[in-house]
């Protein structure tokens, strides 16, 4: 699994395209000729860029789920409402469709944010907002989440 760093911030132009800053195009490299998946982000109003192998990862255990549950085949189809196929032009340009464009609520300045193996790619109000402190205690949330992991197993200090 690869792993990308950094929070850039830019702006998205008036025909919904965005130039990747170059660090993280740089970090993009090995994804570009494979293309990449743009869809909904689950839990938050942003969008999240899946480079191609990462996104045929993730349909292989969404594959494995019995489609005559209903439940299952209820979050498939949200899972992948509004997916798009996309690519990163020569100039470094990401075209975001219309549909997602209005799904994040994407103005004008963007923040674009690793998440592990994924960009995710927010409006920077919005963005501002979901990290804002005052409405979660970050250092319970590490102790919740991380607080529990034996450091051997996963090489965290």
């Amino acid at each position: 699994m690869e792993s990308f760093i950094g929070t850039y911030e830019c702006k998205v132009d008036n025909k919904a395209r965005l130039l990747v800053p170059a660090p993280l195009k740089k970090q993009l490299a090995a994804a570009l000729q494979d293309g990449f998946v743009l869809k909904r982000a689950v839990f938050q109003p942003c969008l999240e860029l899946y480079p191609m192998k990462e996104w045929n990862a993730v349909m292989e255990k969404v594959n494995k789920l019995n489609r005559f549950v209903k439940k299952n085949d209820d979050f498939i189809r949200r899972f992948t409402a509004g997916v798009k196929v996309v690519e990163i032009d020569n100039l470094g340009r990401l075209l975001i469709p219309k549909d997602l464009m209005a799904f994040s609520q994407i103005t004008k300045d963007i923040v674009l944010n690793t998440k592990v193996n994924i960009v995710e790619i927010w409006d920077k109000q919005l963005y501002e907002k979901a990290i804002d402190d005052s409405l979660v205690d970050f250092a319970e949330l590490a102790e919740d989440v991380m607080g529990n992991v034996n450091d051997d197993d996963n090489g965290i200090s």
